[in-house]
């Protein structure tokens, strides 16, 4: 690993670094997180259970996004799926008597 000298960094370099070193410090424990979970998942099913059924349930599952069902007609990177708010541009679609139905994704 190569030495850094950080007594001749200026501020701006040292929050860089840190930031950095911050962000590759959450990302390697992520990884050893989920290698944990996946040897932990694969023992588990290896003797005939989930990791649910041994943990009493207690395993976090990620939410499931759902997907866009609506597309600005214009520009298509905005989107909507249909559930909380309505985005303005629906608004403004809906408001100049257009319908949801013109805007789905086929």
């Amino acid at each position: 690993m190569a030495d850094i000298d950080l007594d001749n960094m200026t501020l701006d370099e040292l929050k860089k670094l840190q930031k950095s070193v911050n962000k590759a410090v959450d990302g390697y424990q992520d990884k050893q997180r989920k290698e944990a979970l996946a040897a932990a998942d694969a023992a588990a099913r290896e003797k005939g259970f989930t990791l649910s059924e041994l943990t009493g349930g207690q395993v976090k599952k990620t939410k499931a996004v759902s997907p866009p069902k609506y597309r600005h007609p214009e520009n298509p990177e905005q989107t909507w799926t249909g559930r909380g708010r309505q985005p303005d541009w629906m608004k403004d679609a809906l408001e100049n008597g257009q319908s949801k139905e013109e805007f789905l994704i086929v």
